[in-house]
């Protein structure tokens, strides 16, 4: 070996071991996320028979893949709101009906990534199921997508009622044909929900949830999950019948953004 090959491997050693000891490493990173404040908690540790689909956790969403934040599927609220949720289960149980969530605390990062999609008017891929009657261009216009969401703060979830016994919901298979999300219940995508009158998500007005033109069981089912949840101190937003806030929150001007998994919590629930 001449000297000037053995200067060269020395040089391409110091240099490789100096990447190492600079670039971070994969559990560096994963020790960056931010951690919850002590008074979230997994709901599953407060109620465990609410159901949960958690839908941002897989492609059937208005985007249609797993939404950015989401890394398990588990809803995490403040502890007030689960306690006035598990409050709620325990009348409804009394009548042969459950709760189930598809969406609790959202992170920010998971807003931002609702921005991009919602900015990339080429990708429409959902549009079919989820917003087949709105202008992709209009979704902030009309309030669909927002840059801050209330989810973000810990005390809003997105809910419905199943009646019991509850029967499974079958995934959804990317690429399946899609239903417009107010078809009747029987066409549009299978949900084991009562029948709300629209799917969840439903970007269209038939989703407010006093629309006139919801009626006879569809309006009672509705009536029945904002009357029991609005006892309880939780508050609805009138465009969207599955969305609720727990009043009064207990973050009202902060936007979390650590990520939805068991680790993200301050302590084991």
């Amino acid at each position: 070996m001449t000297r000037l090959t053995t200067v060269a491997r020395a040089l391409i050693t110091t240099f490789a071991a100096l990447l190492a000891s600079t670039a971070p490493s994969t559990t560096a990173q994963a020790g960056t996320d931010p951690k919850a404040p002590k008074d979230f908690v997994a709901l599953r540790s407060v109620d465990p028979t609410i159901l949960q689909e958690m839908r941002y956790v897989t492609p059937h969403n208005f985007v249609g893949e797993r939404i950015d934040g989401y890394r398990q599927p588990i809803c995490i609220l403040t502890r007030p709101a689960a306690e006035a949720l598990h409050k709620a289960q325990r009348k409804l149980l009394r009548q042969g009906y459950t709760l189930k969530v598809y969406d609790c605390y959202r992170p920010q990062r998971a807003v931002d990534h609702f921005v991009r999609w919602a900015e990339d008017l080429d990708d429409e891929a959902m549009k079919g199921e989820f917003y087949p009657n709105v202008d992709k261009t209009r979704l902030f216009a009309d309030g669909y997508i927002a840059a801050k969401s209330g989810h973000s703060r810990g005390s809003t979830l997105d809910v419905t009622l199943v009646r019991l016994p509850a029967k499974p919901t079958r995934p959804y298979h990317p690429g399946e044909p899609l239903v417009p999300c107010f078809a009747p219940k029987g066409e549009r995508f299978p949900d084991n929900s009562i029948d709300m009158g629209t799917g969840f998500d439903c970007f269209d007005t038939l989703s407010h949830t006093l629309d006139p033109r919801i009626q006879g069981p569809q309006r009672a089912n509705r009536l029945l999950l904002k009357g029991t949840l609005e006892s309880l101190g939780f508050v609805n937003l009138a465009e969207e019948w599955w969305h609720y806030t727990f009043k009064p929150e207990a973050h009202p001007d902060t936007y979390f953004d650590f990520p939805v998994a068991r680790k993200s919590l301050t302590s084991a629930h």
